[in-house]
């Protein structure tokens, strides 16, 4: 597998052109099931497969799961903002520092992943209430200045949950785990 493949295993995340109800049933429940097929991918996992990076120069698993709750509480965020306040401009955090945050070593997976079960749980129903035209909410990335529409969003974090779940399955099927 080349570098891309290996940092990319589903793809780069392209919305669809013509985002409807069905889509986004379909994103919802993606975001909804990730909590428990996180949890059966590292399920057994030892210590040193947990901090067994998924590529060269990579996160390891156990890098992977925390960068998953991280990401997903921070999203969940920016829901509230761009439902709360007029296309705001979301605060952005630097997921490689989170990430080599020397505690997050610390930190058992089992905390992250019922942290995302939880977590995921709430958004899923907040996702499900959201209306048409919250749908069409928005909110600023400060960095790329981009306006994000939510209901593009929400198929930006089902992505988001299938990618990262990819690099531990793949590093699995890589190392015959």
């Amino acid at each position: 597998m080349n570098n891309e493949q290996l940092s990319y295993p589903i793809g780069r995340f392209s919305p669809p052109t013509r985002i409807d109800t069905a889509i986004i049933n379909t994103w919802i429940a993606t975001i909804e099931e990730a909590p428990q097929r996180y949890e059966q991918a590292v399920a057994g996992m030892t210590d040193t497969q947990l901090d067994t990076p998924y590529r060269a120069d990579g996160w390891t698993v156990r890098q992977v799961v925390h960068h998953v709750a991280d990401s997903h509480m921070n999203s969940y965020i920016r829901f509230h903002w761009a439902l709360t306040e007029p296309n705001p401009t979301i605060k952005a955090y630097d997921e490689k520092s989170w990430a080599a945050l020397s505690y997050q070593e610390k930190v058992p997976v089992s905390v992250s992943l019922q942290l995302l079960e939880n977590l995921h749980k709430r958004w899923a129903i907040l996702l499900r209430a959201l209306s048409p035209e919250e749908l069409e909410k928005t909110f600023v990335h400060p960095e790329t200045g981009k306006i994000n529409v939510l209901k593009e969003v929400i198929g930006l974090y089902a992505w988001h949950s299938e990618h990262h779940l990819h690099h531990i399955l793949r590093l699995k099927e890589r190392m015959g785990w």
